[in-house]
């Protein structure tokens, strides 16, 4: 009777071990595919930052290259504005000097033509 016992116990002990270690061997196979479906979200989630970025950037440069045209045209506009009114201050000038006449200019006009005479 007592081997029958015993039999009966080591089997018992037995399908026990089998039980854990299939519970173990699940809970593995379970955390394992857990782990994998967060790997597979982390790359997506990388790959769409990665795209975000990649546009963001080109986006950026686009603005940036944009803003710079601009600004060299608004220069460019402002260069000229500022020429133009230097040159008209000059033609100003040019016709004040050219209209004036001193007084020693005006003796020389009438020694000039006094002499003629």
């Amino acid at each position: 009777m007592q081997a029958g016992i015993s039999w009966e116990f080591n089997m018992s002990t037995s399908e026990k071990y089998v039980q854990s270690l299939t519970k173990i061997k699940e809970a593995e196979e379970r955390i394992q595919k857990d782990l994998d479906e967060q790997k597979r979200k982390i790359a997506e989630e990388l790959r769409n930052f990665e795209i975000q970025v990649t546009k963001s950037i080109t986006t950026t440069k686009a603005e940036g290259e944009k803003l710079v045209e601009s600004s060299i045209e608004q220069a460019r506009k402002k260069a000229n504005i500022e020429t133009e009114k230097i040159i008209e201050e000059a033609k100003n000038k040019a016709k004040t000097i050219s209209s004036r006449i001193d007084s020693q200019t005006v003796k020389e006009i009438i020694e000039i033509l006094l002499k003629e005479v």
